[in-house]
Parts: C-alpha cells; sequence; structure tokens
C-alpha cells in the first residue's frame, strides 16, 4: 500500500492542472445513473484514461469520465462510472478514486448502484438507503502493508454508512415526495448472477439488496476519514421462488427510469452539505 500514496499524489496533481475547484462531496455514479452529471455546472471533464493511476472502465452503462463542477453552488467531483472487481481489477485500484477525492477536500462520499433486490417488500425502480452492508466479495482493498498516512491499520466498521446523514437523506427524499427505503446491501464479486440457493442464503443473512460494488469504496472511505451516503437503486426482484432470467437491457432501463429520483435525492443531500459542517 504504500506506493498507493505516491498514486494519489499523481492524480491529484493532474487532477489540479486541469480544475482549482475542491470538492466538498465525491459522487460514484452506479449502472444507468450517469445522468446525474447534467445537475453539475461543469468546471472540467476528464476520461478516466486519462488521468495517473485511474482504470478504465468497461461495463455496460458507465461513460468513463471524472466530472468537475458544482451542484447549487457547492464544490463536488462525480464519477461517471465506477470499476468493479469482476473486470478483473485489483481492490486497491479500483477505490483509488474516493482516495483522490478525500485529498482533494472531499469530507462526504455519495455511492449509489443499481441492485437486484431481495426484500420482498422492495419493487423495481425503489431507491434504498444503505444502513449496513455484508462483504461477499472474496477480498478487501485494506489487504497488505498499512499506510498510516491513508488510515489506521484496523478502521472501525461499526457504522460504515453515517447515521446522522442517512436520517437528513430520508428527510430531503421525503420533501421531494420520494419514500426511500432503508436497509442492508450485500457485495458479491459477479459478474454471474446468483442462483435461487444464493438468493435465499443471502436474504437469510440479513441482506435486502445485493449488487456486485459499493462495498470496498465505502470501507476505503472510512479508511481514509470520509463520511458515506450510500444509495441503492432496486433494478431487479431476486426473489428465490419466483427467479426469471436476469434482462441486462431491462435492468439498465428500470436504473435510467428511477434516475430522477436518484437526481433528486443527492441534489438534496449536496444542498444539504453546503449549509452543514461534518463533524
Amino acid at each position: 500500500m504504500l506506493e498507493l500514496h505516491d498514486k494519489i499524489q499523481a492524480a491529484c496533481a493532474f487532477i489540479r492542472q486541469h480544475s482549482d475547484i475542491k470538492p466538498q462531496a465525491g459522487i460514484i455514479l452506479g449502472t444507468g445513473l450517469g445522468g446525474l452529471v447534467g445537475d453539475i455546472d461543469v468546471d472540467a471533464t476528464l476520461a478516466y484514461g486519462d488521468i495517473p493511476g485511474f482504470l478504465t472502465s468497461t461495463a455496460t452503462g458507465h461513460a468513463g469520465r471524472l466530472v468537475i463542477g458544482k451542484i447549487g453552488g457547492v464544490p463536488v467531483m462525480a464519477m461517471e462510472g465506477r470499476f468493479h472487481f469482476y473486470e478483473g481489477y485489483d481492490l486497491k485500484d479500483i477505490t483509488l478514486p474516493v482516495r483522490v477525492f478525500k485529498e482533494l477536500g472531499a469530507e462526504l462520499l455519495i455511492v449509489s448502484n443499481a441492485c437486484g433486490g431481495l426484500n420482498p417488500y422492495f419493487q423495481n425502480g425503489d431507491i434504498m438507503v444503505i444502513e449496513d452492508q455484508i462483504n461477499l466479495m472474496g477480498g478487501n482493498p485494506l489487504i497488505g502493508i498499512n499506510d498510516d498516512r491513508l488510515g489506521p491499520r484496523f478502521p472501525d466498521m461499526c457504522e460504515p454508512y453515517d447515521q446522522q446523514w442517512i436520517d437528513r437523506t430520508i428527510a430531503v427524499a421525503r420533501r421531494a415526495g420520494i419514500h426511500p427505503h432503508k436497509g442492508v446491501f450485500v457485495a458479491v464479486a459477479g459478474p454471474c448472477l446468483e442462483t435461487r440457493a444464493e438468493y435465499r442464503f443471502l436474504r437469510q443473512a440479513g441482506a435486502d439488496v445485493v449488487g456486485m460494488s459499493t462495498v470496498p469504496e465505502t470501507i476505503v472511505a472510512i479508511h481514509c476519514g470520509l463520511k458515506v451516503v450510500g444509495l441503492s437503486v432496486i433494478t431487479d426482484m431476486c426473489l428465490p421462488d419466483a427467479l426469471k432470467p436476469a434482462n441486462v437491457a431491462e435492468i439498465i432501463a428500470t436504473a435510467n427510469e428511477a434516475e430522477p429520483k436518484l437526481r433528486a435525492i443527492v441534489r438534496g443531500i449536496v444542498g444539504e452539505l453546503g449549509t452543514t459542517r461534518i463533524a
């Protein structure tokens, strides 16, 4: 992990050459959710391939750009698409952008994803505010020598998603006429979707939704001292006794349909950030 510090500095130096904005929030946009960048008063847009240390996003529905600007006057940086473990990348590299956000000044990470619903009370298009997480990816971005400049050897994960920000997010959503769920996100490695038995196991383990991202970014955010808000868009229901073959095109279409709700919530969160100092 010692070389990670140099990668962070190189990425930050490149970004600073193109924008002097110091973000208060870093935003990661999941599958089919990149339209939020339309709410940003853009100062600069950088392709991932141009930023030192950044990977190339190969997943469908991920544009692969870092968008820098302001939402309602609040400075932000948004990843229009993310990197996944199933793309063959190392978790340290996948989560590098989170550390870059922190180094550039961010206090809050807003991370979104498209996911499968395990809770039978959920429906396609619903939004869930993540309260807790389960890591079943078979890896952890903190494995290896710890660099104390980046964070502690053993970060505490008793509250990976900040409770005050969960409450603010729920309030913001309700003011916009949106009624999100709260629940537990479980991350698996992918890329294959789960079997009936696996969905049943995940539900019994306490998960409300399942996806292939978010958990590594959240672990690193906690390690480096960021507060985290997690938002999941349920794009397909994964009920083992009524399971149908997944259709990726339909999943992306559902994410696109739910995107206006997500955008409203993120705008509200950023607005709260503009009036609230993070402790």
